[in-house]
């Protein structure tokens, strides 16, 4: 492995080292019906997008509410006695992606036959932290 390669390869482990990742994969509704909530709550607080999946009638808020669930879980597991209160949390991205789609046939009149498209989506949340931001942007203007 070449050095820039080697580099770049340690900056991407040290940005991931401060993001805190949850993915679902292969969810069993179509990405559209999916994104529609993932709009919802990008941008948010974490508190106020728990309370927003919690109420909302869609069927993936649940789903969503899980995975919302899994990626301050994965916080708590990086950062060992803080408080989520304290490091206001935030969902910074939030992103569906279409997964495998099962074809399927339908019997229809006159011998023919429609084909059903049975699709999946892929689910990848990333939640950020306001003080960790706020405390970089002060090193880097103190360093100018």
């Amino acid at each position: 492995m070449g050095a820039r390669k080697r580099n770049r390869a340690n900056e991407i482990k040290e940005a991931r080292q401060n993001q805190y990742v949850a993915v679902l994969r292969n969810h069993p509704t179509s990405p559209r019906k999916m994104r529609l909530v993932a709009d919802m709550i990008r941008g948010l607080d974490v508190n106020r997008a728990l309370d927003l999946l919690k109420f909302c009638p869609k069927v993936v808020s649940k789903d969503v509410e899980k995975l919302l669930l899994s990626a301050i879980a994965n916080w708590q597991a990086k950062n060992e006695g803080a408080r989520i209160e304290d490091s206001n949390l935030v969902v910074k991205e939030i992103f569906v992606d279409q997964g495998r789609t099962l074809k399927r046939l339908q019997p229809a009149p006159q011998g023919r036959a429609h084909r059903i498209r049975k699709r999946s989506n892929h689910v990848t949340m990333i939640l950020d932290s306001l003080v960790l931001q706020e405390a970089e942007n002060e090193n880097t203007s103190n360093n100018e």
